[in-house]
């Protein structure tokens, strides 16, 4: 690193896994939150060809902060170049590349990034190049997991979603689902739940949740709401049987009123399948237990808005 101005960092890993699938999951930014346990959220603003202007929300140093970046996508040399167009202090610009390439048994990656801060203050280039040292290597580490995971087994990828259409406010739905402080009152599957909010449009909860045998679950997770059409959220503490799990409520009109969904992505485990399930379970075992725990949850969720949304309808 330079010792003033701007400060320049490398970092790779090598990847068992061909560089254009390794590419693929780089360039998909809207799976990141499901691969880069730093990564809370990613939208996607805009397109222009092979360009395209992201908003992320991530953690730094233990706190998740959000920014503005373009990304070009060279599919053909496989590298991806990326700036930030808004930074979030004490950053005050932030760039760098992703480089694959092709190396025995599969594939080296490369990550860098230049990076300035406001006023060139010492200790605050000092956190920056402590944020960026570790996400990096959380990156790349879980970009080597995901990449060599998902080849040898893709079946511990599980999405689904279920929903329930509900005859009152868009507002009123998702003001339920945004106020979990108050569902250990509402939900009887939520036992405890602490709730703190670091930023405008964030949410820090930590949750316990009863399942079907009676077992309690914590979970720790990060939600931004984007009222009062949806809000997404990444577990940073999850079950034992899961490496991800992220998600997102949305609430859209309908034709007689609202439609209310729970997504779910999860990254399973394999290798603790048998550990946590007994010698006879597999991941479809595996697959088919979360999807209906997950799911029984969410739709008691649902159903618990759809009922309060249409007493406020009937008020």
């Amino acid at each position: 690193m330079s010792g003033e101005g701007i400060v320049r960092t490398r970092h790779t890993i090598n990847v068992a896994a061909e560089p254009s699938a390794v590419y693929g999951l780089i360039a998909r930014a809207e799976d990141w939150p499901h691969v880069f346990p730093p990564t809370v959220h990613v939208e996607r603003l805009a397109v222009e060809g092979e360009s395209e202007r992201l908003r992320l929300w991530a953690f730094a140093n233990g706190e998740v902060r959000s920014w503005t970046s373009r990304r070009d996508l060279d599919r053909r040399t496989l590298r991806v170049r990326f700036r930030q167009e808004v930074s979030s202090a004490p950053v005050a610009s932030m760039g760098g590349e992703w480089i694959i390439e092709s190396a025995p048994g599969g594939s080296s990656v490369t990550l860098l990034h230049d990076f300035s801060v406001v006023d060139d203050d010492p200790s605050a280039r000092e956190w920056v190049a402590r944020a960026v040292d570790t996400n990096s290597d959380s990156e790349l580490a879980a970009l080597k997991a995901a990449a060599e995971s998902l080849a040898a087994e893709p079946g511990a990828l599980l999405s689904f979603a279920d929903h329930v259409d509900v005859a009152g406010a868009r507002e009123e739905v998702y003001d339920f689902l945004w106020r979990a402080d108050l569902w250990s009152e509402r939900l009887p599957h939520v036992s405890r739940l602490v709730l703190t909010e670091p930023g405008e449009g964030l949410q820090a909860v930590e949750m316990d949740t009863r399942t079907a045998d009676g077992s309690v679950h914590t979970t720790k997770s990060v939600r931004v709401g984007f009222g009062p059409q949806r809000l997404v959220y990444k577990q940073t503490q999850v079950p034992p049987l899961m490496s991800a799990h992220t998600g997102r409520w949305t609430v859209e009109p309908s034709e007689h009123g609202v439609r209310a969904t729970s997504h779910h992505t999860v990254v399973l485990r394999p290798d603790r399948v048998r550990d946590l399930l007994g010698p006879d379970a597999t991941l479809d075992t595996a697959r088919r237990l979360v999807r209906d725990a997950l799911g029984r949850n969410s739709t008691a969720t649902l159903e618990l808005a759809k009922a309060s949304a249409e007493r406020a309808a009937s008020r």
